[in-house]
């Protein structure tokens, strides 16, 4: 399955809020459809499929990849879903737009992919590289580049920039100083829920 391209509030409303999907605000809180509003009893498989979704959309992957994610979590050592949370978030996209370069992670794929970031003075296409702690993340030296990241920063995705990350606004560096804390995972989930409901499946 592809990655998607539809309605971005559409899924918000229904999954609640995604950080890394879109900086919109939907106007009505309850899912969308002619039964929206009506509360219906949700079965446990229903509750594991929304968690698993989340992480889907918010960072933008295919359920393939999704599935790779989590079989690399069950080899680490220690906590499955945080070894997935983990995974997920050292991608180079959702670093980028961790520090600010971009305001969601789309926006922050966009620019990887059109060659606009370096790692340690390389420019680097792969949105779903992982970033290693030590490693420098730049801006392409051209202008071009430096003007669509400075606007992109007039605009940011999330305001506090989390522990393992450092940013210089001035020369548009950052650095990747360790593993990034599950308390700095911008995400409301129950990481538990998604490794159960690939139990069965991976």
């Amino acid at each position: 399955m592809s990655r998607y391209r539809g309605p971005r509030l559409r899924i918000i409303r229904r999954l609640g809020e995604l950080p890394g999907l879109s900086r919109k605000k939907p106007r009505h809180q309850y899912p969308p459809g002619q039964h929206g509003q009506a509360r219906k009893k949700r079965s446990e498989y229903a509750i594991r499929l929304e968690e698993k979704q989340k992480l889907r959309f918010n960072y933008g992957i295919s359920e393939r990849q999704l599935v790779r994610y989590v079989r690399r979590a069950r080899r680490a050592t220690g906590s499955t879903g945080e070894a997935l949370l983990e995974l997920l978030e050292m991608r180079l996209d959702n670093t980028v737009f961790r520090l600010g370069m971009a305001g969601t992670i789309p926006g922050a794929r966009q620019l990887i992919s059109h060659g606009h970031i370096t790692i340690n003075g390389k420019i680097v296409d792969i949105p779903s590289y992982q970033c290693r702690p030590g490693e420098v993340i730049g801006v392409k030296n051209s202008d071009s580049s430096r003007k669509l990241v400075e606007a992109n920063m007039q605009y940011p995705g999330l305001a506090n920039l989390p522990s393992h990350l450092e940013f210089d606004k001035n020369t548009l560096i950052g650095k990747v100083n360790g593993r990034v804390d599950r308390e700095w995972v911008p995400l409301q989930i129950n990481e538990l829920l998604v490794v159960e409901y690939y139990s069965r499946k991976v």
